[in-house]
């Protein structure tokens, strides 16, 4: 116990594994994340608007100071009503029109107009050519004088378009002053959001998630007891639906846990029935041996079969002990004929309690079977009861029990096949599962997992095949490769 304990140690005490990022830390960060991206989406194009709208704003009190001069005769204009209305425009530098051929200056603040370093042309402006302006305004350095062109003011016919030179640093001083009000009113929305959105999600996913994975971890400290199965919120939605797939499978393994229990305790003590009874049975065979010193010819008709009735006993003790230990011997096998493995088998019918059961043996008598003899001959025994058992039980009329075999290159079939109830649908799915394919009472339900086991070491297989009426069970059992 003490070297138990001392190796159990260390791994109770190892410390626990960091955790990374939970899913309600990863799920704001994303929330975070995605708003940020949604905020400088909005504001890109919110930007380039906020930029067209200044300068639209420009260039009509530009439209209205070409008209407002324009009235008058050039030489009638005072100077400091052109410079106040140039003022009015903020960063205008000058304002001229075009139109009819002809150029005039409507007002300046300068002798000489600046010569403008960009250009932007308002009449045929391409959506994208106001982000990228936008951008450039804001990121790039400035120039002096920017030259906008625009459409002439409406109702004045001699008037193409407009033109104004100004400074762009007051636009850029507006953009960043939209931008701090956006930033501001940004991290506002995007904090509220993200915080309802993450409540939300931790309301609707989080926490139903983090329930699932509590109760898993305790289930698994103890999945036979009933009372750590989950129970079900009653959700309707995705969640929901797990929790009611983890309760099923929680029940379905509590219930298969306690019923392997159940099997190995009760294997426990077959095994140790199954010890003294093949003793005995030793016993008897040994004692069975001295019959054949018996001068009676009934007695000498009887003895070697019941010579070989006692040793297939003692065998089928050891087959069960063997298989408790779920090792079966490795096959022995060679080429021998299929009708002499099968003759041992045909007197099975006295099973049936006295009704009558014909077992066909329809097989070729050519057919040649690379098996062991001996393993081939119980898994057709355990067929052939399971079939006259069957059979009596519902006392079929005509019961026959026919057996047929084919090879087919390197690998050969062999039917056994019955007229009566057949399989029940409730068995099939547990059809070669130990100790529960029985029907009858007082069987152990292990026949079938020991056919099947038995042509599985023969690497081969043994599935029930649908019929029109009765069983019909098929064994595929291959050559063994060329060495």
């Amino acid at each position: 116990m003490t070297t138990v304990a001392s190796r159990m140690t260390p791994h109770a005490e190892a410390p626990p594994v960091a955790r990374r990022l939970g899913l309600s830390a990863r799920l704001i960060l994303l929330t975070t994340l995605f708003m940020m991206i949604a905020e400088v989406l909005i504001y890109v194009p919110s930007l380039a608007n906020f930029r067209a709208a200044w300068i639209r704003n420009r260039v009509m009190g530009a439209q209205m100071i070409a008209l407002a001069l324009s009235a008058a005769p050039p030489g009638e204009r005072p100077e400091e009503l052109e410079e106040k209305l140039l003022a009015a425009v903020k960063g205008a530098q000058a304002i001229g029109v075009r139109g009819q051929g002809t150029q005039w200056l409507l007002a300046t603040g300068a002798e000489v107009p600046p010569v403008p370093e960009r250009h932007i042309d308002l009449r045929q402006p391409p959506w994208y050519g106001r982000i990228r302006g936008a951008l450039r305004t804001l990121l790039m350095p400035l120039p002096r004088t920017t030259r906008i062109v625009a459409p002439g003011p409406p109702g004045a016919p001699g008037m193409d378009w407009v033109e104004i030179l100004l400074d762009e640093r007051p636009l850029r001083e507006a953009m960043l002053a939209f931008t701090r009000q956006f930033l501001a009113v940004s991290l506002a929305v995007s904090g509220i959001t993200s915080a309802l959105l993450y409540l939300a999600l931790h309301l609707l996913v989080v926490r139903p998630v983090r329930r699932l994975a509590a109760n898993v971890t305790d289930f698994a400290r103890n999945p036979e007891d009933a009372s750590r199965i989950i129970r079900t919120s009653g959700r309707t939605d995705e969640i929901g639906a797990a929790e009611e797939a983890l309760a099923r499978m929680e029940t379905a393994l509590a219930n298969e846990l306690r019923q392997k229990r159940r099997l190995a305790d009760l294997g426990l003590a077959v095994s140790k029935i199954n010890h003294e009874l093949r003793n005995m049975l030793t016993t008897a065979q040994l004692l069975s041996d001295r019959l054949g010193d018996v001068d009676d010819p009934a007695v000498q008709k009887v003895a070697p079969r019941l010579v070989g009735t006692l040793a297939r006993a003692v065998d089928y003790c050891g087959a069960t002990l063997a298989y408790g230990r779920a090792s079966e011997r490795p096959p022995q096998r060679r080429m021998v004929p299929v009708k002499s493995v099968l003759a041992d088998q045909l007197d099975l019918t006295r099973l049936g309690g006295g009704h009558p059961i014909a077992v066909l043996d329809e097989t070729p008598g050519d057919l040649m079977v690379d098996a062991d003899p001996d393993q081939l001959g119980r898994v057709l025994l355990n067929l052939i009861r399971n079939a006259v058992e069957a059979l009596a039980r519902a006392k079929t009329p005509e019961a026959r029990i026919a057996v047929r075999g084919v090879r087919s290159g390197g690998v050969v079939r062999l039917w056994v096949a019955d007229n009566g109830p057949g399989v029940p649908d409730r068995v099939k799915d547990r059809l070669f599962s130990a100790f529960q394919a029985s029907e009858r009472s007082g069987g152990t339900g292990l026949g079938l997992p020991i056919a099947e086991e038995l042509v599985r070491l023969h690497g081969g297989s043994i599935v029930l095949e649908d019929a029109p009426a009765g069983a019909c069970f098929c064994i595929t059992i291959p050559d063994r490769p060329a060495r």
